[in-house]
């Protein structure tokens, strides 16, 4: 990466961290993908219980295979089911697990988490459940105000239905139509405002490079 772009992405997630904190999450920044990896590793202990919400940063950091190496009971979502409704009862354990790793699609400069799911058992959690909820995010996911928060869901919604392979118009067309179809993506959204009613329950990683969607 250029070494003035680098200065500028450490400069934003500093300044990021620095308004997260004054929210009271706790959060902290990173310089890389792996500094993320090896720090989240380091917040987990062994044998608790861990749910991952949908995020394809910790799909790039291999999170799913770390947590299936036998030292965490591990909420697999992502294992090879036959039915829907066995996915769903492991999204309905998630909310017991002493921690949930996710992602966010975005954050406010004021230090808000805006998010919209499908099913709602990455939103869920975020708000209540498991004891501890870390957050993991590249700086792509600032943005000015929580109106620019719904903008940039709506803009990456056909990508994320893409990457799931939902049947939905966005996938055909690319662009958000506000469809009314069983598989869309966008059906429940959620704003953390702040970090206060079990301070320290939060925690967010803001790692100073673009990463995910």
């Amino acid at each position: 990466m250029d070494e003035i772009k680098k200065w500028k992405n450490v400069c934003k997630a500093k300044k990021i961290t620095e308004t997260l904190n004054k929210r009271h999450f706790k959060a902290s920044y990173v310089e890389t993908l792996e500094e993320a990896k090896e720090k989240l590793i380091s917040m987990i202990e062994e044998g608790s219980s861990v749910a991952i919400g949908g995020s394809t940063t910790l799909s790039q950091m291999g999170m799913v295979d770390v947590l299936r190496n036998g030292n965490y009971k591990f909420f697999d979502r992502y294992q090879n089911l036959p039915f829907d409704p066995d996915i769903v009862e492991i999204h309905r354990k998630s909310l017991t697990a002493d921690y949930l790793i996710t992602g966010t699609n975005a954050i406010t400069e004021n230090g808000e988490l805006v998010n919209t799911d499908c099913t709602g058992n990455r939103v869920a959690p975020m708000i209540f459940g498991p004891k501890n909820v870390i957050i993991v995010a590249g700086i792509n996911k600032i943005v000015e105000n929580i109106d620019a928060a719904l903008k940039r869901i709506r803009e990456i919604a056909p990508m994320n239905s893409k990457r799931i392979k939902h049947e939905t118009p966005c996938v055909e067309t690319g662009f958000c139509v506000d469809c009314d179809c069983k598989k869309r993506i966008c059906n429940f959204t959620t704003i953390i405002h702040n970090g206060i009613k079990f301070e320290g329950r939060i925690k967010i990683i803001i790692i100073a490079d673009e990463l995910g969607y």
